[in-house]
């Protein structure tokens, strides 16, 4: 009698386990069409439907005319497609009577630029780091490391590569570059871009055009097309005119006072400055959504995180952290009286003291991670708000707000 009640006990337990929900949750497969819309196809650019999640971003992979280009983030794989146009304007313009009369006429003062520039005719979009988990984890010892090594590169003179690849042959040619900043504000894009294609183009019709003393036009030529594209992608972008105005030299004195006036410690401030993972682009925008935030407290902290960043697209997505706060900010959505790190993870404090957690994610799945930054001990008992960029499960809709939080989709 007690092997049959045994086998019971055996058949009960089974059968509660697999109805009982998974402690964690598998991270979503999205969908390219329905995430990017007309924008998951084009002329030069077809982008895989089947887009995986880490818990937090999406990964888009991208087939183009131009070679295969991995993106993580919606940001950054609508910015890449805007680049994929870019970059087709400037082939088709390379074509052109005009840059073949630009290069005769530069062959009168050639630099190297113009026989090193496009080595690989794929090119490539520089690697990306797999998750932005770094943000909701505690700190680790090693944070500080890429940090700590930009800035002795800097003091002792050596350039980074990224940098290098921008003005490696091209140092010292006045107004040379004064063309391309004036050629990526033409196209909408961002000056200082890590795709190696787009820069090495910008570079190759800038070069062609100044040495030969002709106007450039790809501005015009963008818009004869049927669309103003270079106009509205640059505010699609978000970039101030003095990203294109300004020398990065102009821009760096900028940053420096804006956070001496943030009370930003000096070597913090030059740890921010020399860190190689922050483009010039990227600083001057964490400074501007610093400074729209108002004089709330604490904006030093985040100045720090930023400045420990070791990858580029850690740095992305802090930068969209803060744009988001900012925008509640001016949008009165949101008064804040006080920033504050949670994790590396930017947060304000509102007029009534309740903490809003800034998260520009794609889509947030329950995760182990996720459950364990949700049950932090300095969030416990704060019911936070949780200002989502993007969608979320049902699953993690549900014990967010079991635990307290309450969700918000800017």
């Amino acid at each position: 009698m007690k092997f049959p009640f045994l086998f019971l006990l055996l058949a009960v337990s089974a059968s509660a386990q697999i109805a009982a929900p998974a402690r964690f949750e598998t991270p979503a497969v999205l969908s390219a069409a329905a995430l990017l819309g007309p924008d998951a196809a084009g002329p030069s650019h077809r982008v895989r439907e089947q887009v995986l999640t880490d818990g937090y971003m999406a990964h888009f992979t991208i087939d183009s005319d131009f070679g295969e280009i991995e993106c993580i983030g919606l940001g950054q794989a609508k910015a890449r497609i805007h680049e994929l146009g870019a970059i087709r304007k400037l082939v088709d313009m390379s074509k052109s009577d005009l840059f073949a009369e630009g290069m005769k006429r530069s062959l009168e003062q050639p630099v190297d630029a113009v026989k090193n520039i496009v080595k690989d005719p794929v090119g490539s979009v520089a690697a990306v780091p797999k998750t932005v988990g770094h943000f909701f984890k505690k700190v680790g010892r090693s944070v500080s490391n890429a940090a700590s090594n930009a800035k002795e590169r800097s003091e002792t003179g050596e350039k980074s590569d990224a940098a290098a690849s921008v003005t490696r042959t091209t140092k010292g040619v006045i107004g040379f570059d004064a063309a391309k900043l004036e050629c990526a504000k033409q196209l909408g894009v961002d000056p200082y871009t890590d795709n190696a294609r787009l820069q090495s183009e910008i570079e190759k019709v800038s070069w062609a055009f100044f040495a030969g003393g002709l106007p450039l036009r790809v501005g015009a030529a963008v818009a004869s097309g049927g669309a103003s594209m270079a106009l509205t992608a640059t505010k699609v972008v978000g970039l101030p005119d003095e990203i294109y105005a300004l020398t990065p030299s102009e821009l760096a004195l900028r940053n420096e006072q804006a956070m001496e006036s943030m009370g930003v410690a000096e070597n913090i401030s030059r740890r921010f400055a020399s860190n190689e993972a922050l483009s010039i682009t990227l600083r001057r925008s964490i400074i501007r959504s610093l400074q729209a935030l108002g004089e709330v407290k604490n904006r030093a902290a985040v100045i720090e995180v930023a400045a420990n960043c070791e990858e580029r697209r850690q740095v992305e997505f802090l930068d969209q952290a803060l744009m988001l706060l900012a925008n509640r900010q001016q949008s009165g959505k949101s008064a804040y009286s006080a920033l504050e790190v949670v994790g590396r993870l930017p947060c304000a404090v509102d007029s009534t003291s309740v903490l809003q957690v800034a998260a520009p994610l794609d889509f947030l799945s329950w995760t182990l991670d996720v459950a364990e930054f949700a049950h932090r001990d300095d969030l416990v008992g704060r019911k936070p708000v949780l200002l989502l960029g993007g969608g979320a499960s049902e699953r993690t809709r549900t014990e967010l707000r079991a635990l307290g939080w309450t969700l918000v989709t800017p």
